[in-house]
Formats: C-alpha cells, structure tokens, sequence
C-alpha cells in the first residue's frame, strides 16, 4: 500500500487548490522539501503519494486523464523520459526552467532536480581484514582473490527484477571494458540479488553481507550516519550519477498549482532544502556547500558519470536490447558459479 503524506491547507481556506504529487521516494527523504513549500503556499492542500519507480509508471499510463497525478517524480529515468517523450509532460515557460543547467533538463520538460551517486557500501570488518576499497578495481581484485571468504556474503541488484540496476547495468557495460569480469566474479562468489536498495542495506546492517555492490547513494549515505559498523564508496575511477526526473503532467488537474512546486524545485530555495537537508544533491548551479553536485564534481572531477539524459535512454527500454543485455548478464553472472545457479531469477518486464 503506497505511503502518503498530506499537508492539509490552512483551515480558514474555503475550496483550497490541490495538488497531487506521485513520487518514488521514501517519506522522510522527501519531507522536508515538501514542508518548506507548505509553508511557502499554504493556501495550497498537498498530497504526496510514494510508490515503487515501475507503480508511478503504471500508474500514471492507467490513470491518465482525471485521476492521474500533477506532478511526477522518479528515479527510473528510461521510463520518466520515455514519458515525456511520448507528449504526456507540459513544458515550462518560467526563467528557472530556461536556466536550468542543459545536461540536467530534456527540453523544458523534464527536470533532473537531484545528483546521487552510484556506491559501494561494505562492513568495516571486511576493510580490517583485506584493507579498505576505493574504486572497482579493488573490488574485482577482493572477490576474485578472496572468494571463498565471500561466499554468500555480497548482495547487488537483480538487473531483471529492478529498473535501477538494469539501468546501471547498461551504463557501465557501455563505460567499463571490465564490467562483464566484475559481474563473472560476483558470480563467483554467488552474490545474492535483490530489487532494492533497502534490502541491501539492511542485509549489511545484519551481518549477512559483507558487501553491497552499486547502491542508490542517497539512501546509503542516510542510513550509514546511523550504522558507523557500515563505510560508503564513491569510487574514484568512475561512478555513475543518477537524477530523480520531474515533470508537470499535460493533463494535470491542478496545473497552476503543479507549475508553483516545479518552479519551488528549480529554485535557488527549494535546492538549497534539497542539498542542506536531504542527502539527494543539489544541481542548482548557485548551491555549491556540501550537499551539492559542484561540492561532488570539486571533489571526483572526470571520475563522475551522470546518466545522460536524452534519447539514448529509450534505447534502454528496447526489447531486443533489453533481451540481449538480461542474457549475458545471466552468462557472465553464471560463468563462474559452480552447479546450477542458486540465484536464477524470472523476468519481469516493466
């Protein structure tokens, strides 16, 4: 059942506007940005709900039309822009949206508002034992090195099952001529694969995992402040950069409503909430501080591998290339596994 937060309009407002807002992040991430514009516009009566990246698509494709959302907001950007591509987003006409950063934004459309590295997260312990990692390369030496030690203890995303880690999945066959080795030796030592970053993190808080391979930065970086038993990566050799992608919907019931909280996300403001009080990332060019993507590129330069957002992402949802790439993941994946592949997985096509 999907979690919703609701910030009613101040109580003296009759026949207050609405706004609907779908998005594929956990409540206490997004709070504070849905907070601070309450308090900016009051008079407004806002319903956030947090569904899965692949419900917000369903979702909105079933719903289009009276019920569907004003404003919607994933992670899984083959899928937002393949939204906006096929007509459903409304363009932009604020100064904000024309000033966008260009590689942020597809046309005035779509929006990246936030900049979240890819991560390795691993126990303490394990760097105790075998020294720290910094990049993939020390990650390729430690499972192919120390296999039997890792046997069962390193979890990543199953790039069948969740649109993130096939995503990841295409980008980094595309940037790293050793990814094909890395996915053999994660095999190896028969990684588990699971759908969310969640599982991974709290199969690493538990002890289960050593390692997490390729988890969404935002939430790992979240939950390591509490966990010091847990170190998060940023590999210094290429990391990839997702963006949660935004756009006001064309059939938007509330559309004036819907275009005050994507300008509110543009801004200088509501950037500044994001990169001070979330662990999301600032793109805001005017936000440089800690928290923000000109703190992260000062700090890893040319290392940093943002998603591109444009055509190349439909290429992503192609069923022959998605076919293609499942299968020799599941090869490589296989390749090294001794017997019949404990973590064999069904298909799910989104």
């Amino acid at each position: 059942m999907a979690q919703t937060l609701h910030y009613p309009a101040e109580p003296e407002r009759a026949n207050a506007p609405h706004l609907l807002i779908h998005g594929a992040l956990d409540p206490p991430l997004i709070a504070p940005v849905l907070e601070d514009f309450h308090r900016r516009q009051p008079h407004i009566d806002l319903t956030y709900r947090n569904l899965t990246t692949l419900e917000i698509h369903r979702t909105f494709l079933a719903d289009e039309g009276e019920r569907s959302a004003d404003v919607v907001m994933s992670s899984a950007m083959p899928w937002q822009y393949q939204l906006a591509n096929h007509g459903y987003a409304r363009a932009l006409d604020g100064q904000a949206a024309r000033n966008w950063p260009q590689w942020a934004r597809w046309r005035r459309e779509l929006f990246g508002i936030t900049f979240e590295p890819v991560v390795i997260v691993y126990r303490r312990e394990l760097a105790e034992r075998f020294g720290k990692m910094t990049d993939h390369g020390d990650l390729l030496r430690l499972l192919e090195n120390e296999r039997d030690a890792l046997q069962g203890r390193v979890v990543t995303y199953d790039p069948a099952l969740s649109g993130a880690g096939y995503t990841y999945a295409v980008e980094e066959a595309r940037l790293s001529p050793r990814y094909w080795e890395l996915v053999a030796a994660l095999g190896g030592v028969q990684a588990d694969l699971v759908g969310t970053t969640g599982e991974m993190l709290k199969g690493l808080a538990s002890g289960r995992y050593l390692i997490g391979y390729n988890l969404l930065g935002s939430y790992a970086q979240d939950f390591v402040q509490t966990h010091p038993e847990l170190e998060i990566v940023v590999p210094d050799d290429y990391a990839l950069i997702m963006q949660r992608l935004v756009f006001l919907s064309r059939s938007a019931n509330n559309r004036e409503q819907g275009q005050r909280f994507l300008d509110y996300l543009l801004s200088e403001a509501g950037q500044r909430v994001i990169g001070e009080q979330t662990p999301l990332g600032a793109v805001h060019p005017a936000f440089e501080g800690p928290g923000s993507a000109a703190a992260l590129r000062e700090r890893l330069g040319e290392a940093l591998r943002p998603i591109r957002l444009g055509p190349g992402l439909l290429a992503t949802l192609d069923h022959l290339k998605r076919e293609a790439l499942l299968d020799r993941w599941e090869r490589e994946f296989q390749r090294a596994t001794p017997g019949p592949n404990p973590h064999a997985y069904m298909r799910e096509h989104p």
